[in-house]
């Protein structure tokens, strides 16, 4: 990242805590009520619940197949659902093929299954930038280098459609129980800038 997107984002923690601050003052909101929202999106909305939908979908081929096939009523089928998360389509990894997502007009994002959008996904320079270059900004920006011998696929998503990843399963995690697949997703490798964790 950045030296001016490090900025950007300490401008922007700032701001939220002058507004958070002032909504307390005024009595509008109270700390548990900050804390509440806080909590119900670290560990009830958001990337656990992608998660777990993915760690379903390596573990049972039908379930994958109606995923890919229409992934707001699979992800239904789990119990996940609601605002943004209507008209949802997910694209699966595969040896051959490396997907992420950008959009390119404002912040489309899939917040059932990956909860509230990183400060950078909604930066002009990752929305311009990831459609020209994916493969130079996946590498320079985040770290992760995709073989030249892999297809990058940019998803523009869009109010109509919001598409995540469906990343390829680690290896050496035959074994493992769907909560355990589920610990080594990652919210970037569903976007796509990033890799699952590895099996331990």
């Amino acid at each position: 990242m950045s030296a001016p997107e490090k900025a950007t984002q300490a401008e922007i923690a700032a701001r939220v805590k002058a507004i958070e601050s002032i909504m307390i003052e005024k009595g509008l909101m109270t700390t548990e009520a900050v804390d509440r929202l806080a909590e119900i999106y670290e560990n009830e909305v958001g990337p656990q619940l992608g998660a777990k939908v993915v760690a379903k979908a390596w573990t049972d081929p039908d379930f994958k197949k109606r995923l890919l096939e229409n992934a707001s009523t699979a992800c239904a089928e789990l119990g996940i659902g609601g605002l943004q998360g209507e008209d949802m389509v997910a694209v699966e990894d595969t040896d051959e093929v490396h997907h992420v997502i950008v959009c390119t007009l404002c912040s489309c994002y899939p917040w059932p299954v990956l909860g509230l959008p990183p400060n950078w996904y909604k930066m002009p320079q990752y929305r311009a930038s990831l459609v020209r270059a994916p493969r130079r900004v996946l590498r320079e920006e985040f770290g992760y280098d995709v073989p030249d011998s892999v297809e990058i696929r940019v998803w523009d998503s869009s109010s109509e459609l919001r598409y995540w990843v469906l990343p390829q399963r680690p290896a050496g995690t035959d074994g493992l129980s769907e909560d355990e697949l589920a610990a080594l997703v990652t919210r970037d490798s569903m976007i796509g800038v990033g890799p699952t964790k590895a099996a331990a």
